[in-house]
Formats: structure tokens, sequence, C-alpha cells
């Protein structure tokens, strides 16, 4: 008997977010990328150099610019392009708690699932 032939489902590429640790499709991520510049945002994410992915949330963003960020872009970030990355951050909105910032007898979306 012949196996039916199913559409393989499309693969959709999974980047990890190195402020909160998140695996999520890389569309939904904004890329930061080294170059031979410096450090810039790859809104395309098309640019040459080494790449680091970022939720669009003030949050990650904060925890990616205190060192995370430059550990995966395996750099410094110039303080020139720390304004310019800082700058970035303030246009974006704060966004959800992320694991580890719920206050005591709250529970994330996960952890109520997992019950």
């Amino acid at each position: 008997m012949a196996a039916k032939n199913k559409p393989k489902p499309k693969h959709i590429p999974q980047r990890t977010c190195v402020g909160c640790r998140e695996v999520l499709p890389k569309r939904t991520l904004i890329r930061l990328v080294r170059t031979e510049e410096g450090v810039r945002i790859d809104l395309s994410g098309k640019l040459p150099g080494r790449g680091a992915y970022l939720h669009d949330q003030k949050s990650c963003w904060n925890r990616g610019l205190k060192g995370t960020l430059a550990k995966a872009l395996r750099t410094t970030i110039p303080e020139q392009d720390l304004v310019t990355l800082l700058a970035y951050m303030e246009g974006l909105p704060e966004g959800n708690p992320i694991d580890g910032d719920f206050e005591a007898g709250e529970t994330s979306d996960e952890d109520q699932m997992m019950a």
C-alpha cells in the first residue's frame, strides 16, 4: 500500500533572543550584526557579518545591551554604536514581563499550561 503524499510543512527558521533566551521565528526578532564599521541594526536580515537577535521590547534590549549582546557578537560595542542602539531602543514598547520578572504569587502563561 503506497503512502499518501502529504505536503511537508514549510520550514520556519528559529532564532534565540539574546535578551530573554526565548526561541521564536526569525522574522519576529530584530537582527543586530557586527560589521567592520561596528554594530548595526539589520532590519532586512541580509547584512553580512556575525548576527544576534533581540525582541522588539525594551526589557530584552536592556538585558542585551548590558552584556549578552556583546558576548553573542563576540565583540565590544563601541560607545558611538551603543548610543545609536539606545536611541533605537527608546522607540520600542515596554513589553511583557519575562521569566524571573514576576512578583511573588504571579505565574507565567507557561507555568499555567504546565499545571
